[in-house]
């Protein structure tokens, strides 16, 4: 495994993200930002932490677990684990930012997307995730991007330190 991000590294990408996203942020429209679990919701907790330090500090948060959702369910079956989704607002009318750690084959994205369109009608969803691996399988790209894989390897591993206790990125053959 080689180290493509570490814990500056991170750091850096998601300031630059939340610089590219705070840019294009609409002005009187409601913002939510959701991080899709298990590591997009840290993610997306450290993105509304760095917005609000540029003036965005009204931006509502909440957490997705995509599980029941996923195309896959059947194969998994009594082996996947089910997580809370805690979005504690209205997505009626508001503009999102979806946040993840990697984007692969889209697939997991297109979860999501079910999952919130379930919840209403969003203004807007903008797509932001930490790493683009590449091998889309579905037509969905991401509009912000910590880093990307898509020359570096085929497998992605992110470790974050509220989740796995170290923090960096590594990709692998």
């Amino acid at each position: 495994m080689t180290v493509i991000l570490d814990e500056a590294g991170i750091a850096a990408a998601l300031q630059n993200m939340a610089d590219e996203i705070a840019a294009e942020l609409p002005h009187g429209v409601p913002i939510g930002i959701i991080g899709i679990r298990q590591r997009g919701d840290v993610l997306a907790e450290r993105l509304r932490q760095h917005l609000a330090t540029k003036g965005h500090d009204e931006i509502a948060f909440g957490t997705l677990d995509i599980t029941l959702y996923r195309d896959d369910l059947a194969e998994i079956g009594p082996s996947a684990i089910v997580r809370t989704t805690e979005i504690p607002f209205d997505v009626e009318g508001r503009y999102l930012v979806l946040v993840d750690d990697v984007i692969y084959s889209g697939r997991s994205i297109r979860s999501a997307l079910a999952a919130i369109i379930d919840l209403g009608r969003p203004k807007a969803i903008r797509l932001a995730v930490l790493v683009n691996r590449g091998g889309r399988e579905l037509p969905i790209q991401p509009d912000y991007v910590g880093f990307d894989a898509r020359q570096e390897a085929r497998h992605i591993d992110v470790k974050l330190r509220e989740r796995d206790g170290a923090e960096g990125v590594e990709v692998g053959a």
